[in-house]
């Protein structure tokens, strides 16, 4: 196993102008980290199209392996059109990770309001949200890319629902992104969720988060989950998933592949990605 860092991780100094996603390639070799993974926000792949070749050249100086592209998608469409269009958005971005040189990508596939988010509105939904996959799959095949979806967004983050579109897709180079915290967001027990999607998994995300099943309105980073509880971002390590016990289960799998740390909480970002990502390796390698 590598473990990496999420440029997500680095949004807030990004977005504050602090650093930019080349810093971040320094900063990231510089506490340690063996990969980033790439989540265009704070910076464009698209609008500035030169900085395919600076990342990846900072990169390869660095000897930090570029690990994952992630971006966002959606597929419940309004009309044939703009699903099209859709497709033809995200085909653009593999064209960019394979520009990059990464073999792994990750895109989201569906939004839905809460009260749209039922099983039956899945079901419904699945042909499509297959097709999707497929074509995009199919595309990457032959630039030697795996794709994936992540536990992510409320309407698919269920792990039984992640794993009926990994498997009706039946694509070798398509799995899940599995970000071992993102489960709570749907209510689902973490440990039990991650023992369910390791299988499947291409890459792995490691977050944390405080989680409260009150209803008392809390303010500064909080959110609800889909049945109202609430969370909040934590440092991997000091929140209230099973971390050990999840940790001790990625280490005793198959998995061998990418680990990333996706820092989200309120704390400084460079203080919370780094102390994330020391609590991570200690256990991970110690």
């Amino acid at each position: 196993m590598k473990l990496g860092m999420s440029s997500y991780s680095l949004f807030q100094a990004m977005h504050k102008g602090e650093m930019d996603i080349l810093d971040v390639l320094d900063w990231v070799k510089e506490i340690g980290g063996e990969h980033l993974e790439l989540v265009p926000m704070g910076y464009d792949f698209i609008e500035t199209p030169e900085l395919i070749g600076q990342v990846k050249e900072k990169a390869a100086s660095l000897g930090l392996d570029l690990s994952n592209y992630a971006i966002g998608a959606n597929f419940i469409c309004d009309t044939d059109e703009k699903f099209e269009q859709e497709i033809e958005r995200v085909k653009q971005h593999v064209d960019i990770c394979h520009q990059l040189g990464v073999k792994f990508m990750r895109h989201d596939i569906a939004n839905r309001e809460a009260n749209e988010r039922t099983l039956d509105q899945f079901t419904k939904d699945l042909p499509k949200l297959v097709e999707a996959c497929q074509r995009i799959a199919d595309y990457a095949k032959d630039k030697g890319i795996v794709t994936s979806i992540e536990n992510h967004g409320f309407y698919v983050q269920a792990s039984d629902r992640v794993q009926a579109i990994v498997h009706q897709v039946n694509r070798e180079n398509f799995r899940t992104t599995l970000d071992i915290g993102n489960f709570l967001c749907y209510d689902e027990n973490p440990l039990t969720a991650v023992k369910n999607n390791l299988p499947i998994a291409s890459v792995v995300h490691l977050k944390d988060f405080y989680y409260r099943q009150d209803k008392v309105n809390r303010f500064g980073g909080w959110f609800n989950t889909h049945f109202g509880n609430q969370l909040r971002g934590a440092i991997v390590g000091h929140g209230d998933l099973p971390m050990p016990e999840i940790i001790e289960l990625i280490r005793e799998s198959d998995f061998n592949g990418y680990v990333t740390i996706e820092f989200e909480g309120v704390e400084e970002c460079r203080f919370g990605a780094k102390a994330s990502f020391d609590y991570a390796r200690n256990l991970l390698f110690s």
